[in-house]
């Protein structure tokens, strides 16, 4: 058994010590590999991540931008875009030739993108590293693409966004944050408007500019994790990113105002549907430092998880829901906490509603039991604890919270938080943003005949 999973294993039994001796012992950082951080002269961060994965890496690169950044009228869904766009290739690599070094590689890449952030992800073999540097970097410097590949991805664009709104969750998510979102960019999904993407194909111009203004060595993060050699890491980083020209582009992202009133919608669906009901509440944003953001996380356990009153209520004795979620995804502005619920019994809604309301207003006024708050926390530590399980998790995990801050440390200053989260702080952070004028409710029913 090597050091780096001897330590890993060590960081879980102290997690699991200090949950059963009352927290005698400060607890152990939550993220349990060593680190390595260079920054080069453009401003490109790499972090390096040893993990005890032998013959295998997982090499992520962050940009830090999402839909957050379509800040223009008219111009949504282009972060997603260019989740696509990076594929088309370049001089040196043109599509197929991307493509058959990836196979022969034997890699699994792809990439995603949301409101904060687009990430690009290859595991691969360690030995792999430096050709999916050169394959990287060179999209990521030299990205070409003709006006006709341009309107090709963005009809496909059009394509996806049909295909998602064949679920009617879409149309409720698209709903509730327009209802919810007068001015921040969240007022909008990830995908984008319908409108936009229907006018993408004549905005080559400006995917152009897009991608002139993003996708720049001092907005974008590197993270490796696995079987590699930290010095040999940093030369080659060196080596393939050190021409990558930084930029000066900075967003102005409108400030969502407090928002005074509930909001409420009704939308139809014309195909066989049960009820859908979402509701959203304005959640803090993303913080290190302040405390609202991990009760929230709390709270959302102590209201929608399996062992939670609420669910035991209205899923196993009621049986009027077989969809019951709820929580905040961490952004780095403040984003909606989404309650998402499917109602089985179509006449069962107002009940379905109360109940929920109903716990959340419990949630205010009845400090939650001591040992059910410890329970909640330690079960929420241990499950991330255990999901550092492989050189793509743990990537993907760190890249999540360097896109928020761009500071590794960021995830054991979150959790440290999470220890602290007390039964004083969820009342008050209950009273402060379950608020009725903080609140839009949205209801999907079947249309009728």
């Amino acid at each position: 058994m090597t050091r780096s999973r001897i330590r890993a294993m060590l960081a879980l039994f102290a997690i699991t010590l200090a949950s059963t001796t009352g927290g005698a012992e400060p607890p152990e950082k939550i993220f349990p590999f060593p680190l390595s951080v260079f920054q080069l002269d453009n401003g490109l961060t790499v972090v390096g991540v040893e993990y005890d994965s032998p013959g295998i890496i997982a090499y992520y690169t962050v940009v830090r931008t999402g839909s957050r950044n379509e800040v223009e009228p008219g111009f949504s869904g282009y972060a997603h875009f260019f989740e696509h766009m990076m594929f088309r290739g370049t001089e040196k690599y043109p599509t197929d030739a991307y493509n058959d070094v990836i196979k022969r590689l034997g890699a699994d890449s792809n990439a995603f993108t949301t409101d904060d952030w687009t990430t690009y992800h290859t595991v691969a073999s360690a030995d792999a590293l430096e050709t999916i540097m050169d394959l990287e970097s060179d999209r990521f410097l030299n990205l070409s693409y003709s006006v006709d590949d341009y309107r090709t991805e963005a009809g496909a664009i059009l394509g996806e966004y049909n295909l998602n709104f064949s679920n009617p969750v879409s149309l409720l998510r698209e709903t509730l944050r327009d209802l919810a979102f007068t001015a921040h960019p969240y007022q909008h999904t990830t995908i984008g408007l319908l409108e936009d993407i229907e006018a993408m194909p004549d905005h080559y111009d400006y995917s152009v500019e897009f991608y002139d203004r993003y996708y720049r060595p001092n907005n974008c993060i590197i993270v490796v994790v696995g079987d590699f050699d930290p010095a040999e890491l940093e030369r080659l980083a060196t080596q393939y990113y050190r021409d990558w020209e930084p930029g000066s582009f900075a967003p102005t992202i409108p400030v969502e105002p407090p928002q005074t009133a509930e909001r409420t919608a009704e939308v139809t669906w014309s195909n066989p549907t049960l009820p859908l009901l979402m509701i959203g509440y304005h959640a803090p944003a993303f913080s290190d430092q302040a405390i609202d953001m991990p009760v929230m996380d709390v709270l959302s356990q102590l209201l929608f998880s399996q062992n939670a009153p609420l669910f035991k209520q209205l899923y196993l004795r009621d049986q009027v829901v077989d969809v019951l979620s709820g929580g905040a995804v961490d952004h780095r502005d403040p984003p909606l906490f989404e309650i998402t619920v499917r109602i089985t019994k179509p006449d069962r809604v107002d009940y379905v509603r109360d109940a929920i309301l109903a716990e959340i207003e419990r949630m205010k006024t009845e400090p939650v039991d001591a040992a059910v708050l410890a329970d909640t926390k330690s079960a929420m530590r241990y499950a991330f604890a255990r999901g550092l399980d492989s050189p793509g998790a743990i990537a993907q995990t760190l890249a999540h919270y360097l896109q928020l801050t761009g500071d590794p440390e960021t995830v054991n200053r979150v959790y440290a938080l999470y220890d602290a989260v007390s039964a004083d702080d969820i009342l008050a952070v209950a009273a402060t943003y379950f608020a009725e004028t903080n609140r839009t409710v949205v209801l999907l029913r079947e249309e009728g005949p």
